[in-house]
């Protein structure tokens, strides 16, 4: 388990376990019986009643959000294999904008999102029968924090969807994006007054003030999509909240390793990190990223107990947003012939046949050593089904993303690489941004000046000038597979842009279908227009 996992998430952890038991030996005796009278009392009490909806959200169908969020862009696209990875096209659908209301992702985010949405709902109830005080007033405010980030998501993506702010009772229908965004806002405004400001290794993965301030700052950025109507000021008072605070207190800043934030090892140490999501491969459901991106023959390489997939590979558009030679960032990508930890190189024997099924000459089972080598152009041998061959030259076209570093440690294909939600780079570059559009400066920031801040971390050359397509790249190169991508294409006019094997422009797929299971569940749903 991690080190830095502290005794709230214990609770949480040791209430998830019993939970399974409790589901799986129904002839446990209950020996106790929590009542308003004994629980909750303490933060640890209400943390630990609360666990549901942290267990919900920190779940491995995040994934789904990950990959709506991220392969549905100008970043990312998943290849098949020899026919493993095709998977009826569902990821094709992301790429080419072709998704529909039978794709069993869009389903498992939406579950992802709803499920979080109820188990706080849950939660919110239980703890309105607790004796008052500040304790059950801080837990509230968390848990609508959550809630309001989960709707926040779900609205974003789904369009008019339910309110669900009830446990229970009968299924909603969809409500107007509007009347979801005013909802967030509240809430949010309202739990400021009892979210807790204090950013140390007792709050890590909990929202506090600071991290309601972050997602007001998205609220408002993205206004002009959700209502019709600008709020750059009110985004910019929203960012200067936690500029503030970093300015005058140092509880954020851009810590100077960029990599490192990504580690197995990362954590509340992390000065960039505003509000994460805490896993541990071996004790709590995680994400795998490091399984979608790395050749299969990088297993041994990371000492992996499983061999990765391999299947998601870099756009190479995207790859030449990294222009300057001395930016850090790019860093994190696979590129060129690959090498061990100790630098020798991969070398691979094989076959003619087995390196290129394709091969027609005299030898096709003459033993060959060949460097393993990432190639950066992208060749698919069928076309309709993305796939690029299941040899090892098929397996090894396109460069690859090692932002989250993979996990020797894990015991299956889990990570425990926290996952950022919002992080301070994120606050500036929005700052940057609401500015450019017509916001007010202030604390004598200026657009050039808060992505400066950002490039001198990446020891990337400053900027003299920045207009709002440079800041997307710069958002690109800062923020990419963080799962914000979709959201900055779509904000900036983008989303219907073409790009390398895409050319649908249908404004109707900025946002999702509804799954048709959730209709045929409920009633009540309504499908978006175009699906």
């Amino acid at each position: 388990m991690k080190k830095y996992i502290n005794k709230s998430f214990a609770y949480i952890i040791t209430l998830m376990l019993l939970c399974i038991v409790g589901c799986t030996d129904l002839d446990v005796p209950v020996v106790s019986e929590l009542t308003p009278a004994n629980f909750p009392k303490t933060q640890e009490d209400f943390v630990a009643l609360a666990s549901s909806a942290y267990s919900y959200f920190g779940n491995t169908n995040d994934m789904s959000r990950w990959i709506t969020q991220e392969l549905s862009t100008d970043f990312m696209i998943c290849t098949a294999n020899g026919g493993s990875w095709y998977d009826a096209g569902r990821w094709q659908q992301f790429y080419w904008h072709t998704y529909n209301k039978d794709n069993r992702i869009i389903e498992k985010y939406w579950q992802y999102g709803f499920n979080t949405i109820s188990a706080c709902n849950r939660v919110l109830e239980l703890m309105n029968t607790a004796p008052e005080g500040q304790e059950k007033n801080t837990a509230i405010a968390e848990i609508r924090a959550l809630r309001a980030l989960c709707l926040f998501w779900m609205m974003d993506s789904y369009g008019d969807i339910p309110l669900a702010t009830k446990f229970g009772g009968t299924p909603e229908g969809r409500k107007p994006r509007a009347d979801v965004y005013n909802f967030i806002e509240s809430e949010l405004t309202d739990a400021l007054n009892d979210l807790k400001s204090v950013v140390n290794q007792s709050t890590y993965g909990r929202p506090t003030k600071w991290m309601a301030y972050a997602l007001l700052a998205k609220l408002y950025l993205n206004a002009p999509i959700y209502i019709g109507q600008t709020k750059y000021n009110e985004a910019i008072n929203a960012c200067d909240q936690i500029i503030y605070e970093a300015k005058q207190y140092g509880t954020f800043a851009l810590d100077a390793n960029y990599a490192k934030m990504f580690d197995i090892d990362n954590g509340p140490q992390i000065k960039d990190f505003i509000f994460a999501i805490p896993y541990d491969c071996n004790n709590i459901l995680t994400s795998y990223e490091a399984r979608w991106w790395l050749h299969p023959l990088l297993q041994n390489k990371y000492s992996l107990p499983y061999a990765p997939s391999g299947s998601v590979k870099l756009i190479p558009e995207f790859y030449d947003k990294f222009s300057d030679p001395n930016d850090i960032r790019k860093n994190v990508f696979l590129t060129g012939l690959q090498y061990n930890l100790d630098g020798s190189p991969i070398m691979i024997t094989t076959t003619n046949k087995g390196y290129d099924s394709r091969y027609s000459g005299p030898a096709p089972n003459a033993v060959i050593t060949v460097q393993l080598e990432l190639t950066r152009e992208i060749e698919f041998r069928d076309y309709a089904k993305f796939d690029t061959g299941n040899d090892i030259k098929g397996r090894s076209v396109g460069y690859r993303c090692n932002k989250f570093y993979p996990d020797k440690n894990s015991k299956t294909r889990d990570q425990s690489n926290d996952v950022p939600v919002f992080r301070y780079a994120d606050i500036l570059l929005m700052k940057a941004e609401a500015i450019l559009r017509g916001g007010t400066a202030t604390l004598g920031d200026t657009p050039v000046s808060l992505a400066n801040m950002v490039r001198a971390r990446a020891k990337a050359s400053s900027y003299t000038d920045i207009n709002l397509d440079e800041l997307l790249n710069e958002r690109a190169r800062e923020l990419f597979t963080e799962g914000w991508r979709r959201n900055d294409l779509i904000r900036f006019g983008k989303f219907e842009d073409p790009w390398p094997f895409k050319t649908d422009n249908n404004p109707q797929k900025r946002i999702f279908p509804i799954p048709q299971s959730q209709i045929n569940i409920n009633p009540s749903l309504t499908q978006n227009p175009g699906y």
